[in-house]
C-alpha cells in the first residue's frame, strides 16, 4: 500500500497527497465540537488540505488509506450524529475528552457546565464503549486558590460520575515556562497571575508528589469499588511507575490492537508500519517476531504516540481555553474563523 497518491482538488488540480492509515483529530483544535460537518465532507470528498503551521506550506492528506481516526474533543456532541458513517467505510474510531473542572476560574470560558460534558461522555461511552472513550483531566494547574487538594477532588468528584464509563484517566501538568502564549494568555484572560509570577501555575516538585500521591490514593479506592481504572501521564518525563502511573500513549498502538483486534490487517500495520500483502489464497503473512518502533518522530521526545497525521490547525479552536498551546490570542482565532467554510480543503483557507 503506497502512502502517496495523486488526488484532484475541488478545484480541479492533479496534486500529491500522502494518505495515513491513522489520523490524528486532533492535537491543534477541536474538530468534533466545531468541524464535525467539515470532517465529514471532507471525507466524503476523500481528502483534505492542511498548512504547515512553521512554513504555511499547503499540504494534500487523501483518505484513501485510513483505516483509524482518534478524535481528541471537549465536546464530541456534534459529531455524534455523524459516526455511523465513519462505521460504513469500515474506519473505526476512539475518543480522548477532556473533562476538567475550572470553571469557577472561568479558564475554559466556552465549554458546557461539568454536568452536561458528563452526560455527553456517558452518552457516547455507552454507544461505542467505555475502551473506547478516554477521560482527560489535562492539564494540572496550580493557582493561589488551587492547590494539590483542591485539584484533586475535582477529579474525585468528576471521576464518580465517570465510574464504569472509561477504563483510564490521563493526565499533564501544565507547561508555562516555555510558551510565551500561554503565558500571555494566563495574565491576560484571568486574575490569578502577574507576568512575574505566572510560571507558579506551574506545580513545584512537591506540589507534583503531592498530587500524583493522592491520584494513587484515589484510584486504589476506586479499584475497592470495583472500578479497575488506568492512569497516565501524557508527555511527562517524570518517572511515576512507582505509584502505578504510566506514560500514555495518546495515539496507542496497543490500544487499537485491543479494541479492533478482529481487523487482521489492521494489526498486521500496527506491528510492522507496512499494510500486509495476502497471498494467493487469501491469507495474512504471520506477524515478525520482532516489533517495529512505531513511535512518532515528529512529536516530543517525551511522547509516546505511535506514528499518525494530525489535520487540524493552531489558531482555530473556539473553546479559548487560558492554558491552550494551540491558540495564540481570541483575535486571531476569530480572524481566521471569519474565513471558515464546512465546504472548504481545509479548516483555514
Amino acid at each position: 500500500m503506497s502512502d502517496k497518491y495523486l488526488i484532484t482538488t475541488d478545484y480541479g488540480e492533479h496534486v500529491e497527497a500522502s494518505a495515513p492509515v491513522i489520523i490524528s483529530a486532533s492535537r491543534s483544535t477541536d474538530i468534533p465540537a466545531f468541524y464535525a460537518k467539515w470532517f465529514i465532507n471532507r471525507l466524503a470528498k476523500g481528502y483534505c488540505a492542511w498548512y504547515n503551521p512553521f512554513n504555511q506550506q499547503k499540504m494534500y492528506i487523501s483518505f484513501k488509506n485510513c483505516r483509524v481516526v482518534v478524535f481528541w474533543t471537549k465536546n464530541p456532541e456534534p459529531i455524534i450524529p455523524y459516526l455511523h458513517e465513519l462505521d460504513e467505510r469500515n474506519i473505526h474510531y476512539y475518543f480522548q475528552i477532556t473533562l476538567n473542572d475550572y470553571v469557577k476560574e472561568g479558564f475554559e470560558p466556552n465549554v458546557a457546565s461539568v454536568e452536561d460534558r458528563i452526560e455527553t461522555f456517558k452518552k457516547l461511552s455507552n454507544m461505542i464503549g467505555k475502551e473506547r472513550v478516554i477521560w482527560r483531566f489535562d492539564p494540572l494547574i496550580i493557582t493561589p486558590t488551587i492547590g494539590p487538594r483542591k485539584l484533586l477532588k475535582r477529579i474525585w468528584n468528576v471521576g464518580n460520575q465517570l465510574k464504569g464509563y472509561t477504563n483510564k484517566l490521563v493526565f499533564s501538568f501544565v507547561d508555562v515556562k516555555a510558551y510565551r502564549k500561554v503565558q500571555n494568555n494566563l495574565v491576560k484572560e484571568t486574575m490569578f497571575f502577574t507576568k512575574e509570577d505566572v510560571e507558579n501555575a506551574e506545580a513545584n516538585h512537591m506540589q507534583r508528589i503531592e498530587i500524583v500521591e493522592g491520584l494513587q490514593k484515589i484510584r486504589e479506592a476506586w479499584h475497592k469499588e470495583g472500578w479497575d481504572i488506568e492512569m497516565a501521564t501524557c508527555a511527562e518525563d517524570i518517572d511515576l511507575e512507582k505509584y502505578g502511573i504510566e506514560h500514555n500513549r495518546c495515539i496507542d498502538g496497543e490500544l487499537m490492537k485491543r479494541i479492533f483486534a478482529h481487523d487482521e490487517e489492521l494489526v498486521y500495520y500496527l506491528h510492522t508500519l507496512k499494510w500486509p500483502e495476502r497471498d494467493m489464497f487469501g491469507n495474512l503473512p504471520e506477524l515478525p517476531a520482532k516489533k517495529k518502533s512505531v513511535k512518532d518522530t515528529g512529536q516530543r521526545k517525551v511522547c509516546g504516540c505511535m506514528v499518525s497525521k494530525d489535520i487540524g490547525m493552531y489558531n482555530t479552536c473556539r473553546h479559548f481555553c487560558v492554558y491552550c498551546y494551540a491558540n495564540t490570542s481570541k483575535e486571531l482565532v476569530l480572524k481566521n474563523m471569519e474565513k471558515h467554510s464546512d465546504e472548504s480543503e481545509s479548516i483555514i483557507e
